[in-house]
């Protein structure tokens, strides 16, 4: 036996406890001693059940993380999985904690399982690109039936105990000690004189329709194929013996394994653990928070306080008079109502909440004892350097003062300050309360202790954290702004917004880059270009028909008019748009070209990992995951992609610096090559090179 799985028998009953903290993976230790443990227990003439259970906070969590991308040691889980249902003793599993992916698959296999009230299942493989290859599409649904088991595979979500019950995954649900509990459901068992129950020898599901299920799951997936396979795996459950179903699931495994949608998935999962560890952090403890600041209650910082609430923060929130402070207070109530009807917070925790941890005042004086203050007022520079004058006459020295600001110059901010080292960037994106991303802008007097305060907050508000140093946008705007020129471009070139955005919602993304324009208001994309107007190169094409539109008072889905018409719950394209394009067109004296659907991703994609290596090169973000966490958490980048500049990876980065090289030849202002680009074709390594050199 190994450490990792302890055996002893208690009566008739063998014990297997599972002992790989923290969470009991999979690990091939764990793999061996379970196989082992089965063989102990047969080879016993007075062992007549097994009991297998995991020993800390879980049962098990599903595979050993650490050992993704290794090639796999024997025992397989799927020969594990087969071994425990295959013994003629009588296996009971008892759950607690999770248990997750190869976790239940391995609860799957036994005859019998008890769990703890507050366990959770589930089967989130197609989180990392996968379908369960140990018999999880096969075993589930013969429990479940196959809309169930369909759902639960392609969603991936968790399944509390009593809904795991009633869909017949878990046998009995009972509080206590895992063991204990295990223990005497074992014994019951065989006092009560039961029979193996595999179920590997229980019927078939029934048949659904498959064809439509298979199109709908690919459909919500916008174009991910672990769903949509684990689908057809199901079918097979229902089609096949069992034994061939096993042999048909194993074969979709393997497949997907060899994806690239796998590989961006994968780098997606490890990225976005590794994206908050900075070596320049490591050993700086930051400043304790327990009260936090928010200038401005309008959305943003409504969403931030609402945020902030839910961490379990206290929160006080000031605005410019008693009217606004009241709308700010029913922004924050519907908010947390919201979360309340969603089953995140209890009764009593959203009266608490609103009663006793938040406090909206009018008067900056209300901020001395708080340890963190954010900013999130109107994004003008003097409107911001005169809160900050505020903030640092009432804040009590060692308050951390950060911005919201999503494109000013927060050195700029930082020296009307007489404490610049305590100053930075908190980017959060709308809405805050739901929305993960938080870009954590390093200004250059801010001490190592406030930016990993920002982190720690960040954190406890369930956010990933990113790090960006200062430049117009960070990581993320300046991106969109490459991207969004892009898209202008091709319009004035041919293509109309309506292609782009089919085009774009084709390769992953929710929306297109024209309807998100409608959603975020197109006055704000309007003010930008009339802010940088005056520093604009001359050589720089700006389209002007997105300006003629907002002089007609075209602000998007808030007017009601933008890219696109929204009346009586139908959305159409704005007729306006084409005649305005048009009109552009002619007076340049441009005329149009077609554009195909795959014409427009390479432009749009070639523009987003141009502008990112750019990025990456100057140190605004020190690492290409920095860059793929902004756009996978913050601008809807499509996961399976693993984020821009691992896509750039995935097609090659050689193939990916060719086309930015012959669109240069129609336009050598927008198209011009970032050096680390350049760089990286003529030495031949990737962006994924330079994360693993940020590591050692």
């Amino acid at each position: 036996m190994t450490d990792v799985v302890a055996y002893e028998t208690h009566g008739a009953v063998a014990v297997l406890r599972l002992q790989n903290p923290p969470v009991n993976a999979l690990s091939h230790a764990v793999r061996q001693g379970v196989m082992a443990g089965m063989d102990r227990a047969e080879a016993d003439p007075d062992v007549r059940a097994v009991l297998i259970v995991g020993a800390g906070r879980a049962f098990i969590a599903g595979a050993d993380i650490k050992e993704f991308g290794k090639a796999p040691l024997e025992p397989h889980l799927p020969d594990v999985c087969n071994r425990i249902e295959a013994s003629p003793l009588l296996v009971v599993a008892s759950m607690h904690g999770v248990s997750l992916g190869g976790g239940l698959e391995v609860a799957l296999s036994a005859h019998y399982r008890v769990a703890q009230p507050e366990a959770r299942v589930g089967l989130p493989e197609v989180h990392l690109g996968l379908i369960p290859g140990a018999g999880g599409t096969q075993r589930l649904p013969r429990l479940t039936g196959a809309g169930p088991a369909i759902d639960i595979i392609t969603s991936g979500r968790h399944v509390g105990a009593p809904e795991a019950g009633q869909l017949h995954i878990i046998d009995r649900i009972e509080a206590g000690d895992p063991q204990t509990v295990g223990l005497a459901y074992a014994q019951a068992l065989l006092d009560s004189g039961a029979a193996r129950r595999p179920v590997s020898e229980m019927a078939a599901p029934a048949p659904v329709d498959w064809d439509a299920t298979y199109a709908k799951v690919l459909r919500k997936g916008r174009g991910q194929i672990s769903p949509a396979q684990a689908v057809r795996a199901v079918q097979a459950s229902a089609e096949l013996p069992f034994a061939q179903g096993l042999a048909e699931e194993r074969r979709m495994f393997r497949d997907l394994m060899q994806t690239d949608q796998r590989q961006g998935m994968i780098h997606a999962f490890f990225s976005e653990r590794a994206v908050s560890n900075l070596p320049e952090l490591k050993d700086v403890a930051p400043r304790s928070v327990e009260a936090i600041g928010v200038i401005g209650g309008g959305t943003m910082g409504a969403g931030i306080a609402t945020s902030a609430l839910l961490a379990g923060l206290h929160v006080v929130l000031v605005e410019r008079g008693q009217t606004a402070a009241d709308a700010a207070r029913a922004r924050i109530a519907d908010n947390l109502e919201g979360a309340l009807a969603r089953g995140k917070i209890t009764q009593e925790q959203h009266d608490g909440m609103l009663r006793q941890a938040l406090v909206v005042a009018t008067d900056y004086a209300a901020l001395s004892d708080v340890d963190v203050v954010i900013e999130a007022v109107f994004e003008d520079m003097a409107v911001k350097e005169a809160v900050f004058a505020e903030l640092d006459a009432v804040c009590k020295p060692g308050a951390v003062l950060a911005t919201n600001t999503s494109y000013l110059d927060i050195n700029e901010i930082a020296a009307k300050t007489s404490r610049p080292a305590d100053v930075i960037g908190l980017h959060f994106f709308s809405p805050a309360h739901v929305m993960k991303l938080l870009e954590v802008v390093v200004p250059d007097q801010a001490t190592p202790q406030v930016v990993a305060t920002g982190f720690a907050l960040g954190k406890r508000m369930g956010k990933v954290a990113v790090r960006s140093g200062v430049c117009d946008g960070f990581i993320g705007n300046r991106i969109m702004r490459a991207y969004r020129t892009a898209a202008d471009h091709m319009v004035l070139e041919g293509a109309t917004p309506f292609e782009i955005d089919d085009a774009l919602t084709a390769f992953g993304f929710a929306m297109g880059p024209f309807a998100v324009s409608d959603l975020a208001g197109l006055d704000i994309a309007w003010a930008m270009r009339k802010r940088l107007a005056s520093t604009r190169d001359p050589a720089e094409r700006v389209g002007r028909y997105p300006d003629a539109l907002c002089e007609a008072g075209h602000f998007g889905r808030k007017t009601g008019r933008g890219f696109y018409v929204y009346e009586n719950g139908a959305v159409v394209p704005n007729p306006e748009v084409m005649e305005r394009v048009t009109a552009e067109r002619t007076e340049r004296g441009i005329t149009p070209r077609s554009f195909s659907p795959e014409d427009i991703q390479r432009r749009y994609m070639a523009a987003m990992v141009n502008e990112a290596a750019k990025i990456v090169g100057e140190g605004i973000a020190r690492r290409p995951l920095d860059v793929d966490m902004v756009l996978l958490f913050g601008y809807g980048f499509p996961r399976y992609h693993g984020g821009p500049l691992k896509w750039a990876d995935l097609q090659g980065v050689g193939s990916v610096l060719a086309d930015i090289e012959t669109y240069a030849q129609e336009d050598d202002f927008f198209w011009r090559p970032a050096p680390l680009l350049k760089q990286l074709v003529a030495d031949g390594r990737s962006f994924d090179d330079l994360n693993k050199a940020a590591q050692t």
